[in-house]
């Protein structure tokens, strides 16, 4: 039998369950892990600035790319809280990484060692299973059963730390016979599906909500497939936007209290049936009415994990089934239906959907200086066409992307969409970058969030990295402040100040241009709306010439509300900007203005 120490054993299996990259910080306790890492060859690894960002990384790298699972890895201490936040941002979303952690000797265990913390203990309520290996000859298991969980059920992070002595233990491991775990999926019956589509026949008006699990599953053509089949509009989640293009004659847009649209909500609240794919009726997108979101309409729910049906309200049916093979039933038993004529004709409401899609807009088109936001994403969809894959996290930057942004392909509009932290937008487009080089990425930023993690576009220059970031700067928390206006307060949201270096700027403070060349990369600034179209060009034409991120800062006006409910319910969402009225006020839209 080969022996081999526990932590090159680690890596032999990282290999053999198909981890070609990693992000991470080395540090004394994980020394023992690296040195195997390179002794064993075969991973990638992308040094980070910060190990929040290697988490961060690792979440856009799964996300990228069907079967993708990111590694990230720190040392002990401190290097473990850090990507508490990127584990918190994982299970959120159902998204599978490892974080590996270095730490103590088992016997300093529990004696305040120098950066010794019980980090499986913090990490629990956040992963799948959070392990401190006290057996080396235990680490090739919890390695095997580590990448079972990821990949089974409903997917999620899960976390694996060892102690230094624990790493560089001999123990007999034979690589060459290692095989991976079966992966469970719960899988949906026949009589289910059958029982499911019933609903259907006897509805007039019925929906699709196509969520986050149909894309994790890789069944983003099966539900196509199948809304095509039944002729029924499809409302898409935020995490699950991209499942069926923007301009998809069934894609009805998106519904909820804030990224959701005015024709999304209208084709929503005349359905009188909802079928929920890979779902969690997260609050954003039903509101805190409940009442406003349920009555009049009966639900079907599918979702990977059985005990997301009926956490949020009791559905008329639930199936515990992966997506996909919901998804496969659905179409069988679809077929059988239209065989036999049974299928009712959903035409006339289709067709409905689309006249609202047509009519319910609203407007981007302004030449105000400074520049109003909306205006931004009208020139980004000109700039940037339908292979663009879109990375960003929170703030009104990304509820403003997600009202007037087109994504037409899956796991092209990658977000942090349940935990939504700060800074996630920079590390995260780098690792869905790395994943994936041959996708144009586009990263999108308000000032604070590009703040939070500044430093780590020093990374993408390092490890030769382009892509685009537009980042839209008005000096102001901006979600926050809006969020503050029925407090009847504007307090401690303000970040404007005068550059003493650059007075030019005015009231806008920090300088992105310069921190940003300063790490490394090129930026631009944008003060008036007509030069927006040629610097997302020239960015484009920069960033494949030096290889690296190119910023394009547009300076926008200091206060802008973006369309959201005031009272949390989707059925009463306020419009605080003008609306499109003509077909110039909304010229990028999926339909023409009627």
């Amino acid at each position: 039998m080969p022996r081999m120490t526990a932590a090159r054993a680690a890596v032999e299996i990282l290999k053999r369950e198909g981890v070609t990259n990693a992000f991470g910080v080395p540090g004394a306790a994980i020394n023992p892990f690296y040195k195997a890492l390179k002794e064993g060859g075969g991973i990638d690894h992308t040094l980070a600035r910060h190990v929040e960002g290697a988490s961060h990384m690792a979440e856009g790298y799964t996300r990228a790319k069907a079967g993708n699972i990111g590694v990230c890895i720190g040392t002990s201490g401190p290097a473990g809280t850090d990507m508490i936040t990127g584990l918190y941002s994982a299970i959120a979303d159902s998204i599978p990484i490892l974080c590996i952690t270095g730490q103590a000797p088992v016997s300093k265990l529990h004696k305040e060692d120098f950066q010794a913390v019980d980090i499986a203990s913090i990490a629990k309520p956040v992963t799948k299973a959070a392990t401190t290996v006290l057996e080396a000859a235990q680490v090739p298991g919890v390695f095997q059963q580590a990448f079972h969980l990821m990949r089974s059920g409903r997917p999620g992070p899960v976390l694996i730390d060892l102690p230094i002595d624990v790493q560089q233990t001999e123990i007999d491991f034979d690589p060459e016979t290692y095989e991976p775990l079966p992966v469970y999926k719960p899988r949906a019956t026949r009589a289910q599906a059958e029982k499911a589509l019933r609903f259907l026949l006897e509805s007039e008006r019925p929906l699709i909500v196509a969520g986050g699990g149909i894309i994790n599953a890789d069944a983003s053509d099966l539900l196509v497939e199948f809304a095509e089949l039944i002729n029924v509009p499809v409302i898409s989640t935020l995490m699950g936007w991209g499942t069926i293009p923007d301009d998809h004659a069934l894609s009805a847009g998106m519904v909820g209290v804030q990224t959701a649209h005015r024709y999304g909500n209208a084709t929503f609240l005349e359905s009188d049936f909802v079928l929920g794919i890979g779902n969690r009726w997260a609050n954003r997108h039903t509101g805190y009415n409940m009442d406003a979101y349920t009555k009049g309409r009966k639900f079907v729910h599918v979702d990977v994990e059985p005990t997301q049906i009926g956490k949020i309200f009791a559905p008329d049916y639930g199936i515990a089934s992966d997506a996909k093979v919901a998804l496969e039933l659905f179409i069988e038993v679809a077929k059988e239906l239209k065989a036999e004529g049974k299928l009712p004709d959903f035409g006339a409401w289709a067709a409905s959907a689309q006249e609202r899609k047509a009519t319910l807009q609203r407007r981007t088109h302004f030449d105000n200086i400074p520049i109003k936001p909306q205006r931004v994403y009208e020139e980004m969809n000109k700039a940037f066409g339908p292979e663009t894959r879109y990375v960003t996290t929170i703030g009104l930057s990304q509820i403003a992307a997600a009202q007037f942004l087109h994504v037409y392909r899956p796991r092209h509009w990658i977000n942090c969409g349940q935990a939504g932290p700060l800074g996630w937008t920079i590390p995260a487009a780098i690792g869905a970058a790395v994943a994936d080089r041959e996708t144009p990425i586009v990263a999108l930023s308000g000032d604070y969030d590009f703040q939070f993690m500044i430093e780590e576009l020093a990374v993408a220059a390092q490890h030769k990295v382009p892509y685009v970031h537009v980042l839209v700067n008005n000096a102001y928390l901006g979600l926050i402040r809006q969020a503050q206006v029925n407090l009847d307060i504007n307090f401690q949201v303000n970040l404007e100040f005068e550059n003493i270096n650059t007075p030019e700027l005015g009231v806008y403070g920090v300088d992105h241009v310069k921190v940003a060349e300063g790490l490394g990369v090129k930026a631009i600034r944008v003060t008036d709306p007509n030069e927006l179209g040629a610097a997302l060009e020239e960015a484009k034409k920069l960033a494949a010439e030096y290889q690296v991120p190119v910023v394009v800062e547009a300076i926008l006006e200091r206060v802008t509300n973006i369309a959201m409910s005031k009272t949390v319910d989707m059925s009463n969402v306020t419009e605080f900007e003008e609306l499109a009225t003509e077909p110039g006020h909304a010229p990028t839209a999926i339909r023409p203005l009627v």
